[in-house]
């Protein structure tokens, strides 16, 4: 179980920093083929949708991740936290988020997230 921790602790890091870099290759790489995304604005996408709106480059900076809870179920976990980061002009800002992860084939992929702020 430890072990599953670990390896989500640091899947989660990598999900935030990918948010914050538009690094579209490390999601390629996480994401489920049957991933989907609420997000914030209320829209829903699908994996194709979400890696084509990670390629547009965030204006926020700092996004960092706090608060994290990882919640193990077997083959199934869902991570919550809560989020910072500065707005394009300067203010700090706060929202949550919620992932869920399934153990397929030996790894864990993301298969659904929504985001609020």
């Amino acid at each position: 179980m430890s072990k599953d921790i670990d390896e989500l602790t640091v899947l989660n890091r990598d999900y935030v920093a990918s948010v914050q870099n538009s690094d579209v290759k490390r999601f390629d790489e996480i994401l489920a083929d049957d991933f989907y995304c609420s997000n914030p604005d209320k829209s829903l996408v699908d994996r194709a949708g979400f890696l084509r709106q990670t390629a547009v480059p965030v204006t926020i900076k700092n996004l960092e991740a706090h608060d994290v809870k990882i919640r193990l179920m077997g083959d199934f976990a869902i991570i919550h936290g809560r989020t910072s980061y500065t707005t394009p002009d300067g203010q700090q800002a706060a929202g949550r988020y919620t992932d869920c992860w399934a153990r397929r084939n030996g790894r864990w992929l993301a298969v659904s997230a929504h985001v609020s702020r």
